[in-house]
């Protein structure tokens, strides 16, 4: 039976992480939302310790910009990152291409780490994509702890997928898609801080072992971004007409996946009460990171 329009938020399905009996994220595991914003899982609102939300969902300058999720431009020539689509020599038109990230089954759920197995579906239904998902909250100390993220993504079709983006397509600077964390800046002032480096200008497009955003004002808070060793991808970053963050899978090449095959991500979030320098940043950095010699499917 088809839902009536009010009974919408019924469809919704979420999960709390927890830690501690204090929820610090929520994962809306079976979103309802438009085909324009390519409809996908994703964690809003995420909270510091302290409770502070650090996250953005829906807003008004990007509406596809989903708290925390992977969301990838062109997968195929499929939209599975929302709004519109790069062509290049037409520049960013809509296009009838959105696809969607269905939950498929759990694999684990409980109330620090949810696993589980997704479908990126075309338009029309196809299932291009199976993804393997495991998202675990853990402590780091008493101002911070960490989000634990990885992802394995594999083609299901008979054909080689490329993993694209803007930039890639030739526009420059405009490399985004993977991880993406759009961050809620409110009434502060942030500052984006990399090892050895400061600023937006600097840190767009650079390859750094961990990128930080540490917003000053009312609630003061610190992000810090650490993927695991490996691919060395560029990192997205915006700073001014809005705060995100998320290292690029296809910065300026597309990303080839053969039958079968696919990428395998994991990055580490330290969300940390208070205005953090780089110096606080690095010990953290070190701590949550200690177990990157682990890695799972």
């Amino acid at each position: 039976m088809k839902a009536r329009p009010d009974d919408a938020a019924s469809l919704v399905r979420t999960h709390e992480l927890r830690l501690g009996g204090r929820a610090v994220a929520e994962y809306v595991w079976r979103p309802h939302a438009p085909n324009l914003l390519s409809p996908r899982p994703f964690l809003h609102p995420v909270r510091t310790l302290a409770g502070t939300e650090v996250t953005e969902a829906m807003p008004p300058d990007h509406l596809h910009h989903l708290g925390a999720s992977l969301a990838v431009p062109d997968v195929g020539g499929a939209n599975f990152w929302g709004g519109r689509t790069y062509v290049r020599g037409k520049g960013s038109v809509p296009l009838p291409n959105h696809g969607v990230q269905r939950h498929h089954r759990w694999e684990a759920r409980t109330d620090a780490v949810l696993a589980h197995e997704l479908r990126w579906t075309r338009i029309d239904g196809t299932a291009i994509l199976r993804e393997r998902r495991r998202i675990a909250a853990r402590p780091v100390d008493g101002r911070a702890w960490a989000l634990d993220f990885r992802y394995s993504l594999r083609n299901l079709t008979d054909e080689p997928l490329l993993i694209s983006s803007p930039g890639a397509k030739g526009r420059t600077g405009a490399g985004y898609g993977g991880f993406f964390w759009r961050a809620r800046r409110g009434l502060r002032s942030v500052r984006v801080l990399g090892p050895g480096a400061a600023g937006e200008e600097r840190l767009h497009g650079a390859r750094a072992a961990w990128l930080a955003l540490s917003a000053r004002g009312p609630d003061p808070w610190t992000l810090v971004f650490v993927p695991e060793p490996g691919p060395d991808e560029p990192w997205f970053v915006r700073g001014g007409d809005y705060v995100g963050v998320g290292p690029s899978l296809a910065w300026s090449q597309p990303l080839k996946a053969l039958p079968g095959e696919g990428p395998r991500r994991r990055i580490i979030t330290v969300v940390a009460d208070g205005a953090l320098d780089s110096r606080a940043v690095e010990k953290l950095v070190e701590t949550a990171t200690a177990d990157f010699t682990l890695r799972e499917a």
